[in-house]
């Protein structure tokens, strides 16, 4: 069941537009030198999740209540852009024409918002079966594509209708957090999933849903949330662990091997991250922290 909700000066009718989507976090990047701050403040209790990075302005979602902020990475000042539906906005990414897609947590949803003015452009409707957990977002040319973290399936916008695609093959749904963080293969041809209960790294065909294990040798992505492909380098965040795992993929995704990792001694349980320069960029969800009004959080900055 899908409900689509359009603002009048959107491009054209949003879905007609879908085809050629391209993340700008990598793409129109620019180089980073001082004075960019390596570490900024998110607002006390903000509850950060997910992140999405275009001209040089982050974007963070609020897991608490799903308010959007925007941050400029030269200063680390920023400004709430969008209020939230009152549940939680997880994994982002925003498109060459500025609009950011928002996976939308429990609440089964997703929206697209304008970063110029924080309107909601449209929200889709892609589930309402509990539980539910709509974790992340990638964009390609020929949809959106979102997972969901608590059902065996995936949804993909190409249209004004959600279509839902049941994940089958080498995935097993099991207890816990699943299909979490989503990339395209290097071809573009797949997508790569991390499966959080098993540490998996899944290709999965985005037409039928059939997924396959990448081959990894013995490797596994525990605790694995956030993906970021750079060309054939594969980024995965492990979020209770604090580190960014780096992988090799094959061109196709089929094989992968894990030539390093990426920490910090600010990290306390990143999510997910967003590409700038030659820095990558992570807030910190601070999972084993009990979160209050009060609790402070921050973004921090790895050379990659």
């Amino acid at each position: 069941m899908s409900h689509l909700v359009r603002r009048r000066t959107a491009l054209a009718g949003l879905p007609a537009v879908l085809l050629g989507l391209a993340s700008t976090s990598a793409a129109s990047a620019a180089p980073t030198t001082e004075p960019f701050p390596s570490k900024f403040a998110l607002p006390n209790g903000f509850q950060p999740e997910g992140i999405a990075i275009a001209r040089g302005t982050a974007y963070f979602g609020s897991r608490a209540d799903g308010d959007i902020y925007a941050a400029d990475l030269r200063t680390g000042r920023g400004k709430v852009i969008s209020q939230g539906p009152g549940t939680g906005s997880l994994g982002m990414k925003v498109d060459r024409f500025g609009r950011l897609f928002v996976a939308g947590a429990a609440g089964g949803n997703g929206r697209v918002i304008d970063t110029r003015t924080g309107e909601v452009l449209a929200s889709y409707t892609f589930t309402t079966a509990t539980p539910t957990f709509v974790n992340d977002v990638i964009l390609a040319k020929d949809g959106a594509y979102f997972t969901d973290s608590q059902q065996p399936v995936f949804y993909r916008v190409a249209g004004a209708k959600p279509e839902t695609v049941p994940l089958t093959g080498d995935y097993q749904h099991l207890p816990g957090n699943n299909a979490n963080g989503i990339s395209l293969t290097p071809d573009g041809r797949a997508l790569i999933m991390v499966q959080s209960s098993t540490g998996f790294l899944l290709r999965v065909d985005p037409h039928t849903g059939v997924a396959r294990r990448i081959d990894l040798g013995d490797a596994l992505m525990t605790n694995g949330d956030g993906l970021l492909l750079l060309g054939r380098t594969l980024y995965v965040v492990q979020n209770r662990l604090n580190k960014i795992a780096v992988l090799n993929l094959n061109h196709t995704g089929t094989r992968g091997e894990v030539v390093g990792e990426l920490t910090s001694p600010t990290f306390d349980v990143p999510t997910t991250v967003a590409a700038f320069g030659n820095r990558l960029y992570l807030p910190n969800a601070r999972f084993t922290t009990s979160p209050t009004p009060t609790t402070e959080y921050w973004v921090t900055a790895v050379e990659r």
